[in-house]
């Protein structure tokens, strides 16, 4: 185990968390556990793991997305000079068209 590693502390904006709750009342058990899975590796490796992390082109900063089901994608920015990843969104494909 690499005691080296810089911890990365996860935020969620007040819109995800808005998000978040709708997904707690009426989401699937898969997405709720992998929305825990993502969360805890966003605290070591906020650009890989599961969901197939992309980086988001377009983006001012660090913006990347993680796939939560066909329909849902959890996006989050990275700011590594603090060392701090903000959750902005759980639900919706980017911008759904």
């Amino acid at each position: 185990m690499d005691t080296n590693k810089l911890a990365f502390t996860v935020q969620i904006s007040e819109e995800a968390l808005q998000e978040l709750k709708i997904i707690k009342k009426s989401g699937t058990p898969a997405v709720k556990k992998k929305i825990e899975r993502i969360v805890q590796e966003l605290q070591e490796t906020p650009e890989k793991g599961v969901g197939a992390p992309e980086q988001l082109k377009g983006k001012e900063g660090i913006v990347y997305s993680r796939a939560l089901n066909k329909k849902d994608r959890l996006i989050y920015e990275i700011f590594k000079e603090e060392n701090l990843v903000v959750i902005v969104q759980f639900l919706g494909h980017y911008q759904d068209k």
